[in-house]
């Protein structure tokens, strides 16, 4: 049977072009400058406090009022307002009113700001030997031998009983120390160089590396102490508040262009900070809505989007409930149909095609560099397992919106099906009734302390936002 005959395209007709090759200066110029300030929010962004700290700033600019501040006041929300409500300084929604009904639904962006990192556990430092370390607890799906002899920075916060909170940064200025995992060199690691990948370097023994030299006239522990003397001198803290501290351990350092000809963003915590940065930047630039506008940036995905921060609590719906409250139309059911008549696009990355790595992808339905903003019908592991697998009606809209607004797409699946596989925060929304797909940018390194997107992907990865709030 003829499959032309029957409209079926196959082969080279169902590739993606590289869209690179259609950029005037215009786009080239605005697509460098979206990378730019992309950059800079990787740079600010290691922590998802830090994220929601940048993103609270870009929002306030862009004319956002607080939610809180706009209860309190009285103030009735109507369309064209713009507010953001903050979920214990790690998770955010934004919001802006549309021309029509809430109860008729939202379009919304959805991201996660948590990423793969090191965890400084709660009684953490020890001597041993004269030397001084942090111990960790790694945070989400890692290949724990990538984080080894690596600059690694300090970040996040030290609350004390008095209820004063204390900001460590350590490690991003030049003059500030870093820190490393150490590891064994090559000349007396036959034994190691013989065990499995996940054995080589266990989890216990990603301990930080912090100190060296004695406290003077000091017999018991004198590195340790030199620590201690440090850390009541700098941040006026003492040993027992590490018990109240969240303290992340990332790749230090700065994102940067990659390649000669710069094509490319290397940087840590990609995945999936690039499709929250590109999601609220494109709510940011959004001038009037038919349909209220939704960014949802939530925290613990990495870990299965579980506690009061992840995409598993009630703060989404439990703020939706208060929007409608505040515009005089809420009941229960209202909520519920808001919810289920809402579309989302769940703005996650995607693994990029790896020539190096053929073998565990199957090119015909991979990702690729430079062919645009990712569309997963479904994600999970092996037979579809734990996955939100998109309605074939609501595909077909999404291509006509893509199309429609000039955005190059592709659409890709995560691997062969035997091979492994992952989830998102899509599956949680997808409980509501409301369509929900995966659609992010195309990574190389996922997970890995430093991860590769292509800048074109980020810039269309945005305009697809954009598109997507509009007409969606």
């Amino acid at each position: 049977m003829c499959f032309k005959c029957l409209g079926v395209v196959q082969g080279d007709d169902m590739e993606r072009k590289n869209v690179w090759k259609d950029y005037d200066k215009k786009e080239i110029k605005e697509l460098e400058k979206l990378c730019k300030e992309y950059r800079k929010f990787l740079d600010n962004g290691k922590t998802e406090r830090e994220c929601v700290k940048y993103i609270v700033e870009l929002a306030k600019e862009a004319g956002y009022q607080d939610f809180d501040e706009v209860k309190a006041s009285g103030k009735k929300l109507k369309t064209g307002d713009k507010v953001y409500a903050v979920n214990m300084k790690k998770a955010i929604a934004l919001f802006q009113i549309g021309e029509e009904p809430l109860v008729d639904g939202m379009n919304i962006l959805g991201a996660h700001i948590d990423s793969p990192r090191m965890d400084v556990k709660q009684n953490p430092l020890y001597e041993d030997t004269d030397f001084a370390y942090l111990d960790t607890h790694y945070y989400g799906g890692i290949k724990k031998y990538q984080w080894v002899t690596l600059p690694l920075a300090i970040h996040g916060v030290v609350a004390k009983k008095n209820g004063e909170v204390i900001d460590i940064v350590i490690g991003e200025d030049e003059k500030d120390p870093i820190f490393c995992v150490t590891d064994l060199l090559i000349h007396l690691a036959g034994e190691q160089m013989e065990k499995k990948a996940n054995k080589v370097v266990e989890g216990e023994q990603l301990d930080i590396l912090i100190g060296s030299r004695p406290l003077a006239k000091e017999e018991k522990e004198p590195v340790k102490k030199m620590i201690l003397s440090i850390l009541k001198k700098k941040y006026d803290m003492e040993e027992e508040d590490f018990l109240s501290a969240e303290l992340e351990i990332v790749p230090a350092g700065k994102a940067r262009n990659a390649g000669l000809d710069e094509s490319m963003i290397m940087g840590y915590g990609q995945d999936d900070r690039v499709c929250a940065y590109t999601s609220a930047v494109a709510m940011f630039d959004m001038k009037n809505v038919r349909r209220t506008a939704c960014c949802l940036l939530v925290d613990k995905e990495e870990i299965g989007s579980v506690g009061a921060t992840g995409m598993q609590s009630k703060f989404f719906e439990n703020t939706v409930a208060e929007l409608l409250d505040n515009m005089g139309d809420y009941n229960e059911l209202k909520l519920k149909k808001t919810l289920a008549n809402s579309f989302m696009l769940s703005s996650d990355v995607s693994a990029a095609y790896d020539p190096s790595f053929g073998s565990a992808f199957e090119k015909k339905n991979a990702a690729y560099f430079g062919r645009g903003v990712v569309f997963n019908k479904f994600t999970g592991s092996r037979g579809k397992s734990g996955s939100n697998d998109a309605n074939a009606e609501y595909i077909g809209k999404l291509r006509k919106i893509m199309d429609d607004n000039n955005v190059a797409f592709q659409t890709a699946e995560l691997g062969k099906v035997d091979i492994g596989g992952g989830g998102t925060i899509a599956y949680i929304l997808s409980l509501y009734g409301m369509n929900v797909i995966d659609s992010g940018v195309a990574v190389l390194n996922m997970h890995a302390p430093w991860e590769i997107t292509s800048k074109a992907d980020v810039y269309e990865a945005y305009k697809s936002y954009k598109a997507f709030l509009k007409d969606a």
